[in-house]
């Protein structure tokens, strides 16, 4: 329940901003938005009468719009209640009407959280390191694409043209020029990133055609994985009202480099507020040894947390930044496990393996998961690797979707947890996009085959 100064004090912050529609979301499989936009009095009403519902099987919905219902999620599409986290509430500031927005929590009617909610599944995860005495702190950098806007859906995409009149044909790693080209659709994406509340931190632009990243200033994880969720919300509508798109497609250009979420993550005591990765002398603990062994030992069997889609595996297949190992290094951008260089107190592992199509909230909870189960078990790492990884010939990773999917489905620690239930009823969406993307006819199949053989 909810204290009754609070939603007094929301109420009347509602009024003082003349804000009259909220729209309360949670976030699907694939980090897709979902929820229901209503008026602020409806909105207060349900709040103190837990009148604010929606379909269970909301997460279990694939991204192509259907539904894996199983022995785990019902049928019948129960409702389940939506808790917004009043701390999220932030303005929405593209919209016409002044309008808010509200991250909830699902929960069901005894007050026990949904299994299949991805904001429980990382706080599920987080639980674990509380429990510990541990405070995990994360940071995420996002490459993602801007592209034409374009009204056909299966058109193939295209660079859109910037201040010069020319598209960006890319090979331009850092350039401000090519910022500068996109100036205005930037400058608002700072003004909405202000308006919600997400510190991101520096931009630059990245190898390919419109391809940049923005990293989120790090922080406690649910919260950065609040502000992820909005801020991939943020680029997409931001571009809309330039007549752009942006796309965090894990490889749309085929000839070209992918975009990956890569995530920086550390953990602090809870007692002292110290990372726990490094010692008074700025040596790597064994905690952060194991916690990298982790990442090593289980990454693979939770591929499908961060790789969720058929095309993610097209940028390790390219072979151009994408890493496809689990080795780590120091200060080594060609390695899956990269140890910034930096002071005893930003000790960190940075995890350069998940694709920027991933659900925020997935791929921190697994990315945490892993380091966790190395820190519990006291797992060791492999000897540091010197040298580039991108031609060595071990390759950890699965390499298929497919064989991700039957790999997780057999892995018991990652089931335990991230919870079984969960875990089955995830893979069963992710099987369903399978045959969903394979009921389709193909470039390549049309342009090989369908003469020729």
């Amino acid at each position: 329940m909810y204290d009754a100064k609070r939603i007094e004090e929301l109420d009347n912050w509602l009024k003082k901003e003349k804000i009259d529609d909220i729209e309360c979301m949670v976030a699907d499989n694939a980090g897709i938005a979902r929820g229901k936009s209503m008026p602020r009095v409806k909105f207060i009403d349900g709040i103190k009468t837990r009148g604010l519902r929606l379909p269970e099987t909301i997460f279990g919905m694939t991204v192509t719009g259907d539904f894996a219902l199983n022995d785990y999620l019902s049928e019948t599409e129960r409702d389940v209640i939506l808790k917004p986290d009043l701390d999220t509430i932030c303005i929405t500031p593209w919209q016409r009407e002044p309008t808010a927005t509200v991250i909830c929590d699902a929960e069901l009617e005894d007050g026990s959280p949904v299994d299949f909610s991805p904001r429980h599944v990382l706080q599920r995860v987080l639980k674990l390191y509380e429990d510990e005495g541990w405070r995990p702190i994360v940071a995420p950098e996002f490459e993602f694409y801007l592209i034409k806007r374009q009204e056909d859906v299966e058109a193939a995409p295209m660079p859109p043209i910037g201040a010069s009149g020319r598209r960006d044909v890319g090979s331009s790693p850092y350039s401000i020029d090519s910022l500068d080209e996109f100036e205005p659709y930037f400058d608002d994406v700072y003004d909405a990133c202000e308006a919600q509340r997400i510190n991101v931190d520096t931009l630059i632009h990245e190898a390919g055609p419109a391809q940049f990243e923005f990293n989120v200033f790090h922080g406690p994880a649910l919260n950065v994985a609040d502000q992820s969720f909005l801020f991939k919300r943020i680029l997409r509508q931001v571009a809309v009202r330039h007549k752009m798109f942006a796309t965090f497609m894990s490889n749309p250009y085929p000839d070209s480099f992918g975009s990956a979420m890569h995530i920086h993550q550390s953990v602090e005591s809870c007692e002292t507020g110290k990372n726990i990765f490094a010692d008074a002398d700025g040596n790597n603990t064994d905690l952060f040894l194991s916690h990298i062994a982790g990442l090593q030992t289980y990454l693979g069997e939770a591929m499908p947390m961060i790789a969720p889609f058929v095309n993610s595996y097209r940028r390790f297949a390219m072979g151009l930044s994408a890493p496809t190992n689990t080795h780590w290094s120091r200060e080594n951008r060609s390695v899956g496990l990269r140890v910034p260089s930096g002071t005893r107190e930003s000790r960190r592992i940075e995890n350069r393996i998940a694709g920027s199509d991933v659900n925020p909230y997935f791929a921190i909870a697994t990315s945490l998961a892993c380091g966790y189960l190395g820190m519990k078990n006291n797992l060791k790492p492999s000897r540091e690797f010197k040298g580039s990884a991108y031609e060595a010939s071990s390759r950890a990773l699965p390499r298929h979707f497919l064989d991700a999917i039957k790999i997780m489905r057999k892995s018991s620690a990652i089931k335990e947890i991230l919870g079984e239930a969960f875990v089955e009823t995830y893979l069963d969406a992710k099987e369903m996009e399978y045959d969903s993307y394979t009921s389709v006819l193909s470039p390549w199949e049309a342009k090989y085959l369908l003469l020729n053989v």
